[in-house]
């Protein structure tokens, strides 16, 4: 009773120490935080899963691919640190059952550095067009009249501003999806922080709208742009797999600028139904043609963390983007691994320039930053070649990135030309 008083008395800070205490009594890494949710694999199409569901007091959310369904259970606690192992043998005994599995939250961090503005807006998008340093020559592409028309790009993250006046015009709701509240509206949670900015912020990179005397533009300003809100919430191989896999014929890319912890430590990557959305995306997306994945390699690079341990970043499925400063220097978190393929301009030293785009609640930004910012760069530039040749694999664009991306303007002292004449470094791979 005298502790309860105590905190009581404490009156403004108590928001305070529940923070702390919220903080404080989260799992240690090692530990698995079991949800309330089951990937379920069933025979017998859609009313044979209502009908499992039902009985065993499952709420179907639905079929993710094939004859995969997401159940959540109604009285199983939303996050424990030991399975419920009565409900899923109880469910693993029925005969139309081929596999399931209680969903365990994952740790998947958002891949910007955050740091507060110390500077007014900018005038102009330096890492578009800049005639006396290094860009990416987006204008060049302009002229010929590739500005992404017809192509579809989808952010996963944490949703976007649908109504923002620089992305309405683009944006697409076949595109978009809200996987942590299950259902078609991805537009952010808006809290006092403004956490939930990240995936508004990419967006605005890739699909901005041009002329319309509204923050900047798009690198392909004519792309439909659509959102996938799956990072506000508890992160599981079902969310993600769902995200991966949403309107795979209809979506061309999907952009993802998140990942393990980059903490020098993690060794984490996509689990089952997202190893099967991966293959599933390049072996059947787009007409068989594939999915493309572009993935943010990690910010890790303070803490010696390498992107060769995250397995979204080193999977063959994915076109990993790493990041180059606005006068072509290693920035301090970049990560060092094989699997990255180029990268492409963001922040850097307080003296080098930040990435301008679209904010939350309908604003502009002159400092977004990381591998975040990074990533959705390279989604457009993609936009633009696919426009160009819609007949593009998966495949062909990863040889199409490596072999037009050049070390002009890179600055490090440990370039190196491969077998097959290709050059390199430990830090960094060319810039697109």
């Amino acid at each position: 009773m005298d502790a309860r008083l105590a905190l009581l008395q404490l009156g403004t800070l108590l928001g305070l120490l529940s923070l702390a205490l919220e903080f404080t009594s989260e799992p240690t890494a090692a530990e698995e935080v079991y949800t309330n949710t089951w990937a379920v694999h069933i025979e017998g199409g859609p009313q044979e899963a209502d009908r499992i569901s039902r009985k065993h007091g499952f709420i179907n959310h639905g079929n993710v691919f094939g004859g995969y369904y997401h159940f959540r259970h109604h009285t199983v606690v939303k996050r424990s640190l030991s399975g419920h192992r009565g409900t899923h043998v109880r469910l693993q005994k029925e005969p139309q059952v081929r596999w399931a599995e209680q969903q365990v939250s994952r740790r998947r961090k958002k891949r910007d550095v955050y740091t507060e503005p110390s500077d007014p807006k900018f005038p102009q998008q330096w890492y578009l067009s800049n005639p006396s340093q290094a860009d990416l020559n987006a204008k060049g592409a302009w002229s010929q009249g590739y500005t992404g028309r017809g192509v579809v790009v989808t952010i996963l993250d944490d949703g976007i501003e649908k109504d923002h006046p620089d992305l309405a015009t683009n944006y697409d709701p076949e595109a978009s999806y809200d996987v942590n509240d299950g259902d078609s509206d991805p537009q952010p949670r808006y809290t006092q922080r403004n956490e939930n900015r990240h995936g508004t912020r990419c967006a605005g990179e890739v699909a901005a709208a041009a002329n319309n005397n509204v923050c900047g533009v798009g690198v392909a300003y004519n792309t439909k742009i659509g959102g996938v809100r799956m990072l506000d919430g508890e992160v599981t191989d079902m969310v993600e797999a769902h995200s991966l896999s949403l309107n795979s014929q209809h979506i061309h890319i999907y952009s993802a600028s998140w990942g393990p912890e980059d903490d020098g430590k993690t060794v984490d990557g996509p689990a089952k139904l997202a190893k099967e959305a991966f293959l599933r995306g390049v072996t059947e997306g787009r007409g068989r043609l594939g999915s493309i994945f572009v993935w943010a390699s990690g910010n890790g690079g303070r803490e010696k963390d390498s992107c060769n341990c995250d397995g979204y970043t080193n999977s063959i499925y994915t076109l990993s983007i790493s990041s180059t400063t606005q006068y072509g220097m290693v920035p301090w978190y970049s990560e060092a691994c094989s699997s990255t393929l180029a990268t492409t301009f963001s922040s850097g030293n307080p003296n080098e320039k930040q990435i301008v785009t679209t904010d939350l609640r309908q604003k502009c930004t002159d400092s977004h930053t990381g591998t975040s910012a990074s990533a959705p760069l390279a989604a457009g530039i993609i936009a633009l070649a696919l426009e160009a040749n819609m007949n593009l694999t998966w495949r062909d664009m990863q040889h199409l990135v490596v072999r037009t991306s050049h070390p002009a303007h890179l600055s490090t002292d440990d370039w190196s030309t491969n077998g097959v004449g290709r050059r390199g470094t430990l830090t960094r791979t060319h810039l697109l």
